[in-house]
């Protein structure tokens, strides 16, 4: 089959969002076709940085950087424009916006019929974060709708973001894809802990929807039933200094070590247990790592998460329930080392064949390939 022209559009180069984009474009590249990624210039990240270097001489259609910032602003427009050029400078087949504002910027011109390449929109939470019900949602939900109609193909990257699409905007007549996000084989490798490890670990933003507060107060309660756990917060966040306080108001500063950002093959070395309580997410990378990597994994039903561990797991918890939390953290505490890695290994083996990053890059080249097909026939 003919080789692809493929234009990855997107606002910050962070998290999960940014690790699929990466995959996707190194599948894209190792696969014979050329790419092009369009990122903000915002974001201070430096490994970030760090992988554009690498990636600058693979990709044929050039590293663009441009100023995107997350809410709605006037520089929106200019970066339409700009991104509409370098499409056609580049010749690109396909325009594929990751996340709200990418999915903004790949689509607004195609929604007011300007034509162009075939455009692909893959959802990582972001505009369906919002509580329903609140302006911002409702704003937000029209935005969707109308950037359906410059949309040639929806590759949803869970089960979870594709249901929720149906829900606030409606069902669509365009192409749907599920392409699930995938992990490498050497990513099942078991972890092999810090000797200096903490007793748990927590790996993400700080920010509300993590829950990273209800990890807190966790801790406190179990400390009040006799035992002091200790835990290695790592990530960044708006809300580091708030949590931090939070801490020292519940008496266990002491036992918590906020280190700040670090790969996540690293970060998982230090804590016996992960614990992610989120209230919100979609399809998680990091839940996925800690269960590839054999790690007794306490979570929540949020999200796609259910997707990832299964619907029967024992430590998936509802929302914002700080007595199950506390319960989930106390009889993993308890339990033998051999325990706690039987049942992770047999999580580890459920999602191997399901999230695979070979996978993954294969179902998005057909969605590409169907959306061409669509717009010849």
């Amino acid at each position: 089959m003919s080789a692809l022209r493929v234009l990855l559009v997107f606002r910050a180069p962070l998290g999960g969002l940014f690790r699929q984009v990466i995959d996707l474009a190194r599948y894209l590249i190792a696969d014979g076709h050329s790419v092009g990624i369009v990122a903000d210039t915002i974001a201070d990240n430096p490994r970030a940085e760090a992988t554009f270097a690498e990636l600058k001489d693979q990709c044929a259609l050039g590293i663009h950087r441009l100023p995107m910032h997350r809410n709605p602003h006037w520089t929106d427009i200019g970066n339409i424009r700009r991104i509409r050029a370098i499409a056609k400078e580049t010749q690109a087949h396909v325009l594929h916006g990751h996340g709200s504002k990418g999915g903004l910027y790949a689509r607004a011109d195609a929604a007011l019929g300007m034509g162009g390449p075939v455009r692909v929109y893959t959802p990582h939470g972001g505009s369906f974060n919002y509580q329903p019900g609140t302006m911002a949602h409702r704003v937000y939900m029209v935005i969707e709708t109308l950037l359906e109609r410059g949309t040639d193909v929806f590759a949803f990257e869970s089960e979870f973001i594709a249901g929720r699409f149906r829900a606030e905007v409606g069902q669509t007549r365009k192409i749907v894809r599920i392409a699930l996000n995938g992990l490498h084989p050497h990513e099942f490798t078991p972890r092999q802990v810090a000797a200096d490890a903490t007793d748990i670990v927590f790996i993400g933003e700080l920010r509300p929807v993590k829950g990273i507060d209800l990890l807190i107060h966790a801790i406190c309660r179990i400390k009040k039933q006799g035992r002091s756990l200790t835990a290695t917060i790592i990530g960044s966040g708006p809300d580091e200094a708030e949590l931090k306080a939070l801490a020292e108001r519940e008496g266990i500063a002491g036992q918590l070590q906020f280190t700040g950002p670090m790969p996540a093959q690293v970060g998982l070395t230090r804590g016996r247990i992960m614990v992610a309580p989120s209230r919100f997410e979609s399809l998680p990378y990091i839940v996925l790592e800690s269960v590839a990597a054999q790690i007794p994994l306490i979570t929540t039903s949020c999200g796609g998460i259910p997707e990832i561990v299964g619907s029967d797991y024992p430590w998936m918890l509802p929302v914002d329930d700080l007595d199950r939390l506390v319960g989930a953290i106390m009889e993993a505490d308890a339990m033998s080392d051999d325990a706690l890695r039987i049942r992770a290994a047999a999580l580890a083996d459920r999602i191997r064949p399901l999230f695979d990053a070979q996978r993954m890059g294969r179902d998005i080249v057909a969605a590409y390939r169907a959306g061409l097909a669509a717009r010849q026939g």
